[in-house]
């Protein structure tokens, strides 16, 4: 794209800002070098990658390269077969701990940029380990960096106490008064005790230096000489080992070094984006929504540059119209219209959030031309309107469609008439060629052009008369005008010379101005009318909006209530079955007695009256018509659900409830449970005039049910003579009979197996019974008979 547009749009302030946010040099070469781009495929991906990584830093803000460096120079001299020093490998290692934190981070992020991006980073773990147990938080080698070098370092120290020792001994007292002073010092790599130059035949040794005034010589005695010799080696011997380990690591780093270099890449790129979001969310801004047609919408547009209280505004070019004339009065603010404009369209393609409110649309402009500023040069020998043509001239020639030219103070500089002539003849030329072009002038001829053009439009920038002050604001449809006679008249010049001025102007000028007055005070009241109807249409949809909010909030709570009430019902119903199933266990397992039956169905009546009568609300919304009988007390009926049949002894007040009898037993049932009674009615037509046979009926019920009152569903036999215990089996099966039962329970024990098979052999001869089988597990095995009738 054009660089001197780029330039002039200060596009180069923002990459700076934006390269300050980045953690690490790699990354600020990446901000460094950003660039819009003119392909829309490379603009949608880096739009992606800002987005991304703003979403990921609001979620985890900690996430970043923490203390990551600038590894890529080390990485290439490992690479070509040179020795790395203990400062570069520590920044390796921290370097691979950020890459290690990063990666973990990543690896579980839906969000597909950055998940794709974990895959190019490489902890290395092994090479990780290695420069852990080699250096030292500071870089010093450790010990353990080899199995020798303890051992050689321990060598050092061992031969170094020696001299420092025997030194110590010989200027304490064998040198005596021989030396300037009583200490060991260091020369040349040896340590020497400082002897005075006429001393010196009594202390034998090598003169490594002498003092400036050659007082002091500087020996090494040769009893030490052995001893610095010996520490010496050890040093030597060290440093060695030292030299051998680092070569070894940075052979390590080589043979790792592609995957390091694109780990690095890859954290650059990532600190890159963070840095984008970071710039986004300072600048309080958003993605522009990238469309194909040639037009731009910006809401609420803000240019990155300025500070303190900016005033946001609104731009659109290309909805029925290609060119915008901006005028109004100097300082109002009409350049920084062009420049938010251009350089919000070069951040919007170099991938960034742009300062603006949702709902703005960008293009993808193929360029971006910019003529803003004095191109006044005396080196060059040109003048202001010269500079402005020849930059122009350069943008006629680049111009066309999926561009967006940009023209500061268009015309000026020259003749005033030539000069608004020649900057129609451009908007003409720009608007044939198909771009997109905003220009700001003073020229009155080229606000009437605007108006008579069908592709052009009026803009104006709004002037405070009364503060002498501009709003910055921006209004697309109005002309606006310089306000030279109302600010010469406001800043006190005499009111004859303004009232002289004015009438200098032609009628056709007057005029002009007069109807610009009186639009713009048509328009404000306009808008201040349009901005009531906008406030009410707000607060009725906000009133909707609640009344919605409380329509759904009744239903969910209508619905929690149903779905309570449906779980309430069918715990209970859940503890019923629970109930009846143990019952009907007892009845398999033990000797159980009508009371006890009577105390189980009481039970099961209990948690059926606090079956909550909202479980069934939905059974309510589809009824099921149904015949309402009324009943008469002493009619006979039987209850579908519980199988109770006997004659209606009570009626509960209302009809809801009834009890029925049956052989002195009461059973109280809901009436829409009741069905006819098979039997009839006493005295009714379903049966004899007599009521003879009801009568034997009712009796042979009544013997059943004080039967089944007093038998027991199990015979516990144990400890029995045989024939006791076959005349107690005989009278139990007929009673049992009797009594109803279809299965009985007789408990025999296993003993030698002689009244078992005695009581199986009479059971199955019984008239009565009709299979005899040995209990299961869980019904006493072979110690029980399972007989049924």
């Amino acid at each position: 794209m054009d660089a001197r547009s780029i330039l002039l749009l200060e596009f180069p302030q923002v990459r700076d800002r934006l390269a300050e946010l980045t953690s690490f040099p790699p990354s600020r070469r990446l901000a460094a070098e950003l660039e819009p781009s003119s392909d829309p495929v490379v603009v949608g991906r880096s739009l992606d990658e800002t987005d991304q990584a703003r979403d990921l830093l609001v979620e985890r803000p900690g996430v970043g390269v923490g203390a990551a460096h600038d590894i890529g120079p080390a990485i290439e001299r490992a690479a070509r077969g040179g020795r790395l020093d203990p400062a570069q490998f520590l920044e390796l290692a921290d370097t691979l701990d950020a890459a290690t934190r990063l990666q973990t981070s990543l690896a579980d992020d839906r969000r597909p940029l950055l998940h794709a991006l974990a895959r190019e980073i490489h902890p290395l773990p092994a090479l990780r380990s290695t420069l852990a147990r080699s250096f030292d938080p500071v870089g010093e080698l450790l010990d353990t960096a080899s199995p020798r070098l303890g051992g050689l370092r321990a060598a050092v120290r061992v031969a170094y106490d020696r001299l420092r020792r025997r030194l110590e001994s010989l200027v304490g007292s064998e040198l005596g008064n021989a030396l300037q002073d009583p200490i060991i010092t260091l020369r040349n790599g040896r340590y020497v005790v400082p002897v005075k130059s006429e001393a010196r035949s009594r202390v034998k040794g090598i003169v490594h230096d002498a003092s400036g005034s050659g007082q002091t010589l500087f020996i090494e005695p040769l009893v030490a000489v052995e001893l610095g010799n010996a520490w010496r080696e050890a040093q030597v011997a060290a440093q060695e080992e030292i030299d051998r380990i680092l070569d070894e690591l940075s052979a390590l780093v080589a043979a790792n070094a592609g995957d390091l270099r694109e780990t690095l890449v890859a954290m650059a790129r990532f600190d890159f984006w963070a840095a984008k979001a970071q710039l986004a969310a300072e600048l309080d801004g958003i993605r522009a929504e990238t469309t194909e047609r040639p037009e731009v919408i910006l809401l609420g547009a803000r240019h990155p540059g300025l500070s303190g209280r900016v005033v946001p505004i609104d731009i659109r070019i290309g909805d029925g119209y290609s060119a915008l004339v901006v005028t109004g009065p100097n300082t109002g603010g009409k350049t920084v219209t062009l420049r938010t404009l251009g350089l919000l369209s070069l951040m919007h393609q170099a991938g960034l959030h742009v300062p603006a409110d949702s709902g703005s649309r960008l293009p993808v402009f193929r360029d971006v031309f910019a003529d803003i500023g004095d191109e006044q040069s005396i080196a060059q020998s040109l003048s202001t309107f010269s500079g402005h043509l020849r930059s122009i001239t350069r943008i006629v020639e680049a111009a066309g469609p999926g561009t967006l030219v940009l023209l500061d103070e268009l015309g000026a500089g020259t003749d005033p008439t030539e000069g608004s002539a020649l900057a129609q003849a451009l908007l003409d030329h720009f608007i044939r060629a198909g771009a997109l072009v905003a220009a700001t002038t003073h020229y009155a001829e080229l606000k009437a052009y605007a108006h008579t053009t069908g592709g052009a439009r009026n803009a104006s920038v709004e002037f405070d008369l009364e503060t002498l002050s501009p709003t910055y604001r921006l209004t697309i449809g109005l002309p606006g005008g310089s306000q030279a006679f109302a600010i010469a008249a406001r800043l006190g010049l005499d009111p004859a010379i303004v009232a002289d001025a004015r009438s200098r102007l032609s009628e056709n000028q007057r005029a002009f101005e007069e109807t610009l007055a009186r639009i713009r005070t048509t328009e404000g009241e306009t808008s201040e009318a349009l901005d009531r109807a906008r406030a009410a249409e707000l607060r009725a949809a906000e009133a909707l909006r609640q009344a919605d909010e409380e329509r759904r909030r009744a239903r969910s709570e209508r619905e929690d209530l149903v779905r309570a009430a449906r779980e309430e019902a069918e715990r209970l119903v859940d503890d019923l079955r629970g109930e009846v199933s143990e019952t009907r266990r007892t009845l398999e397992r033990e000797t159980v007695t009508m009371p006890v039956l009577d105390a189980a169905v009481g039970r099961a009546e209990e948690r059926l009256a606090e079956v909550p009568v909202g479980a069934a609300v939905e059974a309510a919304a589809e009824p099921v018509p149904a015949v309402i009988r009324d009943w008469q007390l002493g009619e006979r009926a039987r209850s579908r659900n519980g199988g109770w049949e006997g004659r209606i002894a009570a009626l509960e007040r209302g009809g809801r409830r009834v009890t029925l009898e049956a052989g002195g037993m009461r059973v109280t049932v809901p009436v829409e449970d009741l069905e006819p009674s098979p039997m009839g009615s006493l005295g009714g037509a379903g049966g004899r005039g007599d009521g003879r046979e009801d009568d034997e009926r009712s009796t042979i019920g009544t013997i059943g049910l004080e039967r089944a009152r007093s038998v027991a569903s199990s015979l516990d036999l144990r400890g029995a003579r045989v024939d006791e215990a076959l005349e107690a089996l005989r009278r139990y099966i007929d009673d049992a009979a009797l009594a109803g039962l279809e299965k009985v329970l007789i408990i025999h024990g296993l003993g030698t197996g002689a009244l078992r098979d005695a009581v199986r052999q009479e059971a199955a001869s019984h008239p009565l019974v009709t299979a005899v089988r040995p209990g299961e597990r869980g019904e006493g095995g072979d110690g029980a008979s399972i007989v049924s009738l």
